[in-house]
């Protein structure tokens, strides 16, 4: 039987909206939360998919006050704190706290080659001095640096580490992480590799990152009920879903494209407006439209359902 955890589900990394003038949109961040919990997910702010390295500490604290005070009873809300500097990590963390923040998420410091000494150093001194709960974030294509599974397997076992989200796409380390923390009851599993969320589900997942969630939470909504019921082609008809969209903005662009692609669609679709964050750009009008046209090609042909707001 699958262990249920404290730190579970559908988790998505909201992207960041912004202004003409690189402030946060209230409107669109309550548009973004109100699809997300619509459809059984809770808001991740703050991570690479919002954009967290490139905001100034006054649209990160606007961010948390505001998805504070959108939280819903009863749901949880987690907030990234990532920074190259320890002590920036541990303030911010300290301000999540204060807001109502339930739970930290943070990577490595991205300048750094660093010694995996000096990575259980860095991990521990975060769990040591922040007021909340710390999930490790494991993301090679931005830090440049995987953290060795017996490395976070020992980290896992510190009071206040309670999971780890893992982007890493690697098939051997997703089996191997499996196997050591589906049974945890005290330490949880996220995947940030969408294209293996259902074969994390069902070899014993706890929860799924998905940034296509800010689009189409449902997908992965239904994909975890699949799971809990064991309906492993219901499961697996959703990853395809999951796919083809994940491709429409992913695909052969660098990550920072890729956001740009992702907000260009969420804002056709009248959750937010696709400026970026510099040094960050939105996508060239072409480029949007072709977007917009397939996308709505994939939702008449996938019948598929997106909340489109007015």
């Amino acid at each position: 039987m699958k262990v249920k955890k404290k730190y579970n589900g559908l988790v998505v990394p909201a992207i960041t909206p912004l202004t003409e003038n690189y402030k946060l949109d209230h409107e669109a961040v309550e548009k973004i939360f109100d699809n997300i919990f619509n459809y059984g997910g809770v808001p991740f702010i703050l991570g690479t998919t919002g954009e967290a390295s490139s905001l100034p500490s006054d649209v990160k604290l606007d961010f948390i006050k505001l998805a504070s005070k959108l939280k819903q009873p009863n749901k949880m809300l987690y907030a990234g704190i990532s920074s190259n500097c320890v002590a920036d990590s541990i303030t911010l963390a300290k301000h999540c706290a204060d807001e109502g923040v339930d739970v930290v998420v943070a990577h490595l410091p991205a300048y750094f080659t660093l010694t995996d000494q000096e990575i259980k150093d860095y991990f521990e001194t975060l769990a040591d001095k922040i007021p909340l709960p710390l999930i490790i974030y494991n993301i090679p294509a931005t830090t440049h640096t995987s953290i060795h599974l017996p490395l976070l397997n020992e980290l896992s076992f510190h009071d206040n580490i309670v999971g780890t989200k893992d982007s890493e796409r690697n098939h051997e380390r997703l089996k191997q992480s499996l196997d050591l923390w589906a049974t945890r009851s005290d330490f949880s599993h996220f995947l940030g590799w969408g294209a293996q969320s259902a074969h994390s589900l069902f070899a014993g997942g706890d929860g799924l990152v998905p940034s296509t969630g800010n689009l189409f939470p449902d997908i992965y909504y239904k994909m975890l009920v699949a799971a809990e019921s064991n309906d492993e082609p219901a499961a697996l008809s959703l990853q395809r879903h999951s796919n083809i969209l994940g491709d429409l903005y992913q695909s052969k662009r660098l990550l920072g494209g890729s956001l740009a692609a992702l907000k260009s669609l969420m804002e056709s679709a009248g959750l937010c407006r696709s400026y970026m964050m510099p040094p960050l750009q939105k996508v060239l009008p072409a480029d949007a439209v072709e977007l917009q046209q397939a996308l709505q090609s994939i939702i008449t042909q996938e019948n598929l359902n997106l909340p489109i707001y007015q």
